[in-house]
């Protein structure tokens, strides 16, 4: 008997019941950071906050090198390794420096934090790009490197807690954030 028809055989009470019980649950499931019985993980929330500025931090960083010396990065990074790329190198370089220092300024504070993550995203997997065609894999994932890491690591990092971040939003813990709305039914309240 599959669940429409089990429906059927209830009475319009009880299948209203059932029916709300189904998406009551599956909101709960929704919300990230919460237990079943309605708490929120500060830690959990605390340890988002800190990856998500820390993160910004260093993307900041990274869009203001790109600045101080946007003809060299155009030169020796955007013309020798993005020559498929339209238009000329050095707008490429001032589109990725102020990506790196916008979008994280937009994910630190909450606001639009999707699409910064979006944006950063694109900015680093260009960066992965770069250093495999620059040095390749290095024999990852078993071969003990020169410095001890992948020339592609940091940005490989970036990149996955970029993408953590356009998945599952800023968390609770921004300025801007959508109140979660749940639906939370007290134990044997049913």
């Amino acid at each position: 008997m599959n669940e429409s028809e089990n429906l059927n055989s209830m009475g319009p009470e009880s299948a209203k019941e059932s029916q709300s019980s189904n998406q009551a649950q599956k909101v709960e499931v929704v919300v990230a950071n919460q237990s079943s019985e309605g708490e929120v993980d500060i830690l959990g929330e605390l340890a988002i906050f800190v990856l998500r500025v820390g993160f910004s931090l260093f993307m900041i960083h990274h869009g203001l090198e790109k600045l101080q010396d946007p003809e060299g990065f155009a030169e020796f990074v955007v013309g020798k390794y993005f020559g498929f790329l339209p238009g000329d190198p050095i707008i490429w370089t001032f589109a990725a420096g102020v990506t790196q220092i916008v979008c994280p300024i937009g994910l630190a504070i909450g606001i639009f934090a999707r699409l910064s993550a979006l944006g950063l995203l694109s900015t680093m997997l260009f960066a992965i790009y770069f250093h495999l065609v620059d040095t390749g894999l290095e024999g990852f994932p078993f071969a003990v490197v020169e410095g001890h890491n992948y020339i592609f690591e940091l940005s490989a990092i970036y990149a996955a807690i970029a993408l953590y971040f356009l998945c599952a939003g800023p968390g609770r813990l921004s300025a801007f954030r959508k109140k979660n709305k749940v639906t939370y039914y007290p134990k044997g309240s049913k």
